[in-house]
């Protein structure tokens, strides 16, 4: 009998994504969301469970019998809570693929003494950015700085981005937000403009310096690294600020838009330099086999912590890159004066 997972959201954009790759993976799931009719029309095939944020009873319902839980609904400022809550009183692992920084640090605050699994953020941002740090550290538990570069062809938000987006600004009262120093600091400057020298065939693309990510919160939670930049491509920036952007568009069998991407991270180390670059289609799509591969290692007895814990801690992260293989191909390559890697991920990554 195969092992049953509960997907809360199931009906949204990510939420089909996920679905869809723990079918693929050999899991069967249980649908559920505030959709009653939704849930049944968009998956007929398997239970659904409707459940609201706000009926912890109802909640507790949906995942009897489920193996674990993954998190698909934003914003996870509304939904976060209580969804992690509902799978202590389960016993079961959370995962959910929250890219809202304040909502990650909730959960983390929140789960902090927890023994059940925990995993927030596993999610194209600040899951695989944490995966990619970690493993090109290799033993090392510290650097000077990383650098995360979004180097985006577009980005068509979804209609949970959005709001996400909206509840986040509101919650920072319009202000911008970086990691310095070794804390999340709010402020009130205009975002500035750089050159970044993304990997052929994306080349140099002007970005915004600080376009700052929930990186921010995953990567400092287990690494010592006192400052932590995300920048964005101008054109993905742009395509993110300007309402009428339409949401993604499918262009392939698995549902998957045209977006490209390229994630180039840059670690300044006392040593010298490292750089891992990750590139594939589609950051909504990425997410899914993030996910359900989490899940998959924490019933697997593959966890590497006790109770809340990122990508990057939780998991062997080189490992975890190396399964992404199918999806996004990760390559290192050294900067002038920088620190050669060598076989620095225990064999091949990507293509």
């Amino acid at each position: 009998m195969t092992q049953r997972i509960a997907v809360y959201g199931a009906t949204g954009h990510t939420g089909r994504f996920v679905v869809a790759e723990l079918v693929r993976q050999g899991f069967t799931p249980i649908v559920s969301g505030r959709d009653a009719e939704a849930l049944k029309t968009q998956w007929p095939d398997f239970e659904a469970r409707p459940a609201t944020v706000d009926d912890s009873h109802a909640l507790d319902a949906a995942l009897i019998g489920a193996a674990a839980v993954i998190n698909a609904a934003g914003p996870f400022a509304l939904t976060g809570a209580a969804v992690s809550a509902a799978a202590v009183r389960a016993g079961i692992p959370y995962v959910d693929v929250a890219a809202e920084i304040e909502a990650n640090v909730d959960t983390f605050a929140a789960h902090r003494d927890a023994t059940t699994p925990i995993v927030p953020a596993m999610a194209f941002y600040g899951g695989l950015s944490d995966l990619l740090v970690t493993a090109a550290l290799g033993n090392r538990t510290s650097a000077d700085e990383v650098i995360v570069a979004y180097g985006l062809s577009s980005w068509h938000p979804t209609p949970g981005t959005r709001t996400a987006g909206k509840i986040s600004h509101d919650r920072r009262n319009g202000r911008r937000v970086r990691f310095a120093d070794g804390e999340l600091r709010y402020h009130d400057d205009q975002p500035s403009q750089e050159d970044w020298p993304f990997p052929e065939p994306l080349g140099t693309r002007r970005v915004i310096k600080e376009f700052t990510m929930a990186d921010v919160v995953t990567i400092p939670s287990h690494l010592d690294v006192p400052s932590i930049r995300t920048a964005m491509t101008l054109e993905a920036a742009g395509d993110l600020a300007q309402p009428d952007t339409p949401a993604p568009k499918a262009v392939d069998d698995h549902g998957r838009s045209d977006q490209t991407f390229v994630v180039d991270v840059l670690i300044r180390t006392p040593e010298g330099d490292l750089r891992t670059t990750a590139h594939g289609q589609d950051i909504y799509a990425i997410t899914a086999p993030l996910a359900v591969g989490a899940v998959r290692r924490l019933l697997a007895g593959e966890g590497r912590a006790t109770g809340v814990a990122s990508a990057g801690a939780m998991f062997d992260p080189a490992d975890f890159l190396n399964e992404l293989a199918p999806y996004v191909t990760v390559s290192s390559s050294v900067p002038p004066g920088g620190l050669a890697l060598g076989n620095q991920f225990g064999g091949p990554v990507g293509e």
